[in-house]
């Protein structure tokens, strides 16, 4: 492994979204030196609805709720809804930025185009004006939700197909037929809104998935499973499906086949309103897709539809553009420790690169914690620092709480909030 020479040459972040305001956040605090650098004109990252690469939607609100998704320290402000519209999480995020005075120390309007190691362990990134600089650490948050997977189907199509990512208003779906290729929580949302807006509306799915309600027994979900018993996964699973049952029912009945798996073996759907529209006929539930025949789409286990606009809600890659393949390559996870810390390169961290089973802002804080922690025990040359590099030759742990997750590409990076938020508070800790 390769430690920059310089211990005092700033760490570069890359991206001013809830993750690069959170490590700057710590670093500032650890008295360390950084730079942030954005590609906008503000912070925000994806939460910024007026930038062009966002995949936001004017409906979308958080998944998970305000009292499990703020910063560990900097709740949201009490007059947001249990699940804060977009246009709130941003400006909680820039009342965060403002907070802790990070804003002066961002390089808005700045697009790294290349970074690479350096033999002596310093990190260079070249930005899109062709100008380069050298870094002690490269800190990586560019976030995952940005470069589109789109599927491949069998024959062509005579109407308008693109992905979720290009969706932003109900006006693109009214007086059309509408299908959406993908039941996870954005495709359900835009789902919801073609049952209220479009012609018609349709909804492929190529299983079965687990419904929880937002609120149960007037809580929000992730409130309610907080405040509940911490029991074993495997006494869990059992209980909660059946609070399920009990809550939603048999999915059948709305046209939708049954889960084929357990409850957090893959992502489970935060929305009931879909059941609504599936109830009344607004929405129309279909299997996978077979094939295109010019406005006509043919399903595998039904009938066929003519639509006029298929809105692909397949998903993202795990995508670092501006790092060399030999050190990230999409779809690659070995190289990460723990998600977060590289194998080969000890002074290259990511943050941001996971999903969970509740809000991602808590755990992004604990990985700038640490990262901030590790960083700073290696410039006072301190004994925990160097026992942590023994730490990356190891497996990484175990952060699933038991459950099997589904062999999907979305699953590689999952975690289970409580064991994972624990190891990186013990972690954190060695560190002190």
């Amino acid at each position: 492994m390769k430690v920059a020479k310089s211990s005092h040459e700033p760490i570069a972040v890359v991206g001013a979204g809830p993750g690069g305001l959170c490590m700057a956040r710590h670093l500032a605090a650890s008295g360390v030196p950084f730079e942030v650098i954005e590609r906008a004109s503000d912070v925000g990252g994806l939460w910024d609805f007026s930038r062009a690469d966002t995949p936001l939607y004017e409906s979308a609100h958080f998944i998970s709720s305000k009292t499990m998704s703020s910063f560990t320290d900097v709740p949201m402000p009490g007059d947001f809804p249990d699940y804060p519209h977009h246009a709130q999480v941003l400006s909680y995020l820039r009342d965060f930025a403002e907070r802790f005075d990070l804003r002066r120390q961002i390089l808005f309007d700045t697009t790294v185009e290349r970074a690479w190691p350096e033999s002596d362990g310093r990190w260079t990134l070249r930005f899109h004006d062709g100008r380069e600089r050298s870094y002690s650490a490269l800190v990586v948050a560019n976030g995952h939700n940005w470069d589109p997977r789109v599927p491949e189907f069998e024959g062509t199509f005579d109407g308008e197909i693109r992905h979720s990512a290009t969706y932003r208003s109900t006006d693109e779906l009214k007086g059309k037929r509408v299908l959406v290729v993908g039941a996870g929580n954005s495709g359900c949302d835009i789902a919801v809104d073609a049952a209220i807006h479009a012609r018609r509306a349709l909804l492929s799915l190529r299983r079965g998935y687990w419904f929880i309600p937002k609120h149960i027994l007037g809580k929000p979900a992730d409130v309610f499973a907080h405040e509940g018993p911490h029991l074993p996964m495997r006494l869990a699973q059992p209980l909660f499906q059946g609070l399920l049952k009990l809550l939603v029912g048999d999915v059948r009945k709305f046209g939708l086949p049954a889960p084929d798996h357990r409850i957090f073996e893959t992502h489970p759907i935060m929305n009931t309103q879909i059941l609504h529209y599936l109830g009344h006929g607004d929405l129309q539930a279909r299997g996978d897709v077979q094939r295109l025949d010019g406005s006509t789409v043919h399903f595998k286990d039904g009938p066929s539809e003519d639509v006029d606009l298929i809105l692909l809600a397949t998903g993202y890659h795990h995508s670092i553009p501006f790092l060399p393949e030999s050190v990230f390559r999409s779809g690659d996870r070995t190289a990460l420790f723990a998600n977060v810390f590289h194998r080969q390169h000890e002074n290259l961290f990511v943050v941001g690169l996971f999903e969970n089973d509740g809000g991602a802002f808590p755990i992004l804080d604990r990985q700038c914690q640490l990262i901030a922690g590790l960083v700073q025990a290696r410039r006072s040359n301190r004994d925990p620092a160097r026992r942590f590099a023994t730490r990356l030759a190891e497996a990484t742990p175990d952060f699933t709480a038991g459950v099997r997750h589904l062999p999907l590409d979305r699953m590689s990076t999952y975690v289970m909030t409580e064991p994972y938020t624990k190891w990186l508070e013990a972690a954190r800790r060695d560190l002190e």
